[in-house]
């Protein structure tokens, strides 16, 4: 009998752990701040969350606004003269609008100024309007950026976490992208 508590407590042990590991983050009341590209919540309180599938059947209506909010990293200001710059390629959703930087956790007026200007684009200012956010998978910026949204009214908002990842996995069609301009910093 021992012998069966004992390993029942070494199995369970080794198990524990390995749930805990397998649990999916609960939402943070605020922004995540920090560790971007790691396991998002399943949940995004007030939004409708899509699969691929969701996504795509939005994207073939045309029945929603595409947001892509991958941060991309601006050219320095301070390169001698003649240094080459490449700007890493992005192949986004067709017909998105790339508002890069605006998942972070806290932004700066102009920033905000921007995300704001560019949801209004994007939903031709009806706050109604549904908007599918959406960065890579294991992108707190779209969980952040979707929250954002649902802050400034919008009400209609969807958030796709696994992005352009999940949908190239499923060979859906990619465009090369180009970001929306951004505000001095």
């Amino acid at each position: 009998m021992r012998r069966h508590v004992a390993a029942a407590l070494v199995v369970a042990a080794f198990a524990v752990p390995t749930f805990a590991q397998q649990q999916e983050p609960f939402e943070p009341e605020g922004f995540r701040t920090d560790n971007y590209r790691a396991p998002v919540p399943a949940t995004l309180a007030r939004a409708r969350v899509l699969s691929t599938s969701e996504a795509e059947e939005i994207w073939h209506a045309k029945s929603g606004a595409f947001i892509d909010v991958l941060p991309r990293a601006p050219k320095p200001k301070n390169l001698p003269e003649g240094t080459v710059w490449r700007e890493a390629p992005r192949k986004n959703i067709p017909g998105s609008i790339w508002l890069p930087d605006t998942g972070y956790g806290a932004l700066p007026p102009a920033m905000d100024a921007y995300f704001q200007r560019g949801l209004a684009r994007a939903s031709h200012g009806n706050k109604a309007a549904l908007l599918v956010i959406y960065c890579l998978a294991d992108c707190w910026m779209s969980w952040n950026a979707a929250k954002r949204a649902l802050t400034y009214g919008y009400t209609n908002v969807a958030w796709y976490p696994e992005g352009t990842d999940g949908w190239e996995r499923a060979k859906l069609p990619t465009e090369e992208a180009q970001p929306e301009q951004r505000p001095e910093q």
